[in-house]
């Protein structure tokens, strides 16, 4: 049985509406419970905003964003409404509001840690990621169910195994960020640098490469440094994002 003590305050939430299932997560009607309002509007240099008075309160989310988007920008508002930040209201911007800064302390990282649960609580996350490859093509398919975006997902996935796995985010200016498993080893070091041999260099800089790289085995040495990347492999695979930053999943084999 599950111990509801070890809920976050996300799946607390959840569970008390009775959702057991992904298609159940209705994010508007969620807000409306907990006494906020969701609409959509266009918005100048932020990505959502909240207003409340400490009963009740406005969600604005950019209405040019996908849904993706718009869903994990209403579950971090949320979780500002929730938390109780502050009075008045916040605003927040695109680095802000992102799934991969959730183990901070401040209080934009509190609120991603609350819409990663909200949009993909653990209750129902592991059951449906349990005994999956740690890929993308994995993330893929749990992130439709769940109406979540990749890299979202693919992080709870990396994040949520006893396996070896990282998550990382590449831009033309290198590394922006990463994410280590519970079960990658103390000594083993990702690369500071993308490898020029990896098909996620070639996704980065050629402008005509888009999309998601077929799942494959290869030299650890283009992913770890040191010592343990000449004797290992991986397996990885990459995909270009909708702003041009390629996101890769690797996975010690």
């Amino acid at each position: 049985m599950t111990d509801h003590r070890a809920l976050s305050k996300g799946e607390l939430i959840l569970k008390s509406f009775g959702i057991d299932s992904p298609k159940q997560i209705d994010l508007e009607a969620i807000a409306f419970e907990l006494g906020a309002k969701v609409r959509y509007r266009k918005i100048d240099g932020s990505e959502a905003r909240i207003v409340g008075n400490g009963v009740s309160a406005i969600i604005t989310v950019n209405e040019d964003h996908k849904a993706t988007r718009q869903r994990f920008s209403i579950a971090h508002e949320l979780g500002h409404w929730v938390e109780r930040h502050g009075k008045g209201g916040f605003i927040c911007a695109k680095e802000d509001i992102s799934p991969q800064n959730d183990a901070a302390k401040s209080a934009e990282a509190i609120a991603n840690g609350f819409a990663s649960q909200l949009i993909l609580p653990s209750y129902l996350f592991d059951p449906i990621a349990a005994g999956m490859p740690i890929t993308l093509d994995s993330a893929d398919k749990i992130r439709m169910a769940f109406r979540a975006g990749l890299t979202t997902t693919a992080l709870k996935l990396v994040k949520g195994t006893g396996k070896a796995a990282a998550i990382v985010c590449h831009g033309l200016q290198g590394r922006q960020w990463f994410a280590l498993s519970p079960g990658w080893p103390e000594y083993m070091r990702l690369a500071a640098e993308l490898n020029y041999e990896t098909e996620a260099f070639e996704l980065l800089y050629a402008a005509d490469k888009a999309g998601k790289t077929t799942l494959r085995q290869e030299a650890a040495s283009r992913w770890i440094s040191g010592r343990q990347g000449q004797e290992l492999k991986v397996r990885s695979q990459s995909v270009k994002l909708a702003d041009g930053v390629v996101l890769s999943v690797i996975a010690v084999t």
